[in-house]
């Protein structure tokens, strides 16, 4: 086979890579996720409990199988481990011994009392990617404090922004700080895997929650504080402006963003305006963006006249960045995202029907063709031992003495 059919026939890019996922709740798990969707072998490390966005984040039709558990470990296998017990850790240790990556958001002191720290783990098996995520970073004076989204969101800045729009400090409805780092450090595997390729021997990552949280907020919002001495006050006065937000009209919403020089000019006229565009404060970019306050305050105060259907085909006529306003039902009509088969409606073992979204990039030389379920507590435990080595006497072993746990039959 030639290396041009191996990558037509690939999986996806990390077809190939085994990643042992020592990591619960959201920011591990979408950074296990992203590799699981492409191609990489995911080995879901669980105890007896599982991971916690089992009980998390909405109904479930059976116990341990919430909506969003399905929906960040898909393609990934589970195996259940004691371990505090010495044989769960031996077992998990020849797991990592024949890994590519592992990943984890477990706090330093805890994998340090398992055994489970880099040094020990790149003794064992010096090619291993190690991927920690931190909820801050080493070396400073927050460091091995325990930490969830809303915390990241309050300490980084995030809420911050709330306040400086809106008048009071808010978390944004997501766990998006999870989300970011979980991004961020799958992201920061695949360049550790490169460069693995190219040295011969695996790396340490740490990626830390609250700076990388704080990162995103000031490269937006730093501006002016760049210089030293600063020249101005910090945040972006077009992002923060209270009337930055989806428009009314007279029948719902739309957005818009006309920037651009041709493009405010058009929606002045579109709004029978014309004459805003000879006015100082809003004739081009650089006064309009001194302006913002007034130039947001014209737009949000200018649609209330057509419905939103009637808007839309006016700014496409003339080239305005504009949408819809989606609430989030409205996500599952959206004519777009059914277009590219966004949404795929996919029958789940034990769940029944259940709808999965799609990926959302895709890669000339193949990817990933068909999904797993999320995975059962436990569902992969015997599976996952015999392709590791392990033998019937093992396995049964670890059984009796609940160094393991029996995976949960698919249907029960």
């Amino acid at each position: 086979m030639t290396d041009q059919k191996k990558i037509l026939n690939s999986k996806g890019p990390l077809d190939g890579v085994t990643v042992i996922d020592l990591s619960s709740v959201v920011v591990g798990p979408v950074c296990s996720l992203t590799l699981a969707d492409h191609g990489a072998e995911v080995i879901k490390i669980e105890s007896i409990e599982g991971d916690l966005m089992r009980k998390l984040g909405g109904g479930a039709k059976n116990p341990g199988m919430t909506g969003k558990f399905l929906n960040f470990n898909r393609n990934k296998k589970s195996i259940c481990i004691d371990l505090k017990s010495e044989l769960g850790r031996e077992i998990i240790l020849r797991l990592i011994a024949k890994a590519d990556v592992f990943v984890t958001n477990m706090r330093p002191g805890a994998l340090e009392k398992l055994g489970l720290d880099w040094a020990s783990l790149h003794t064992l098996n010096p090619n291993l990617i190690y991927c920690q995520m931190l909820a801050f970073g080493r070396g400073g004076k927050y460091f091995n404090r325990p930490a969830y989204d809303t915390v990241i969101q309050s300490s980084s800045g995030f809420a911050a922004t709330f306040e400086k729009s809106a008048g009071e400090p808010r978390f944004v409805p997501m766990v998006v700080t999870d989300h970011i780092t979980g991004l961020v450090s799958a992201q920061a595997i695949g360049f550790a895997l490169y460069r693995r390729s190219q040295v011969g021997q695996g790396e340490l990552i740490e990626v830390p929650m609250f700076e990388t949280a704080a990162a995103f907020v000031l490269r937006e919002h730093m501006g002016n504080m760049t210089f030293d001495p600063p020249i101005g006050p910090m945040g972006d006065p077009r992002i923060l402006d209270k009337n930055n937000r989806p428009v009314k009209t007279a029948d719902g919403y739309v957005s818009i963003s006309p920037n651009t020089d041709e493009q405010a000019f058009a929606f002045f006229e579109a709004i029978g305006r014309p004459e805003l565009k000879e006015d100082p404060r809003f004739c081009n970019v650089t006064v309009r963006t001194k302006n913002s306050e007034d130039y947001y305050a014209i737009r949000s105060s200018s649609l209330g006249g057509k419905t939103s259907a009637q808007w839309i085909d006016i700014f496409e006529k003339n080239d305005i960045p504009c949408m819809c306003y989606n609430s989030l039902e409205d996500l599952f009509e959206d004519p777009h995202l059914q277009d590219v088969g966004f949404l795929e409606e996919v029958e789940h073992p034990s769940e029944g029907k259940i709808y999965q979204i799609g990926l959302t990039n895709q890669y000339s030389g193949g990817m990933r063709k068909e999904f797993m379920p999320a995975p059962r507590l436990g569902e992969n435990t015997r599976e996952i031992m015999q392709e590791f080595g392990f033998t019937g006497i093992e396995i049964e072993t670890a059984l009796q003495e609940k160094a393991i746990f029996q995976e949960v039959k698919k249907g029960s």
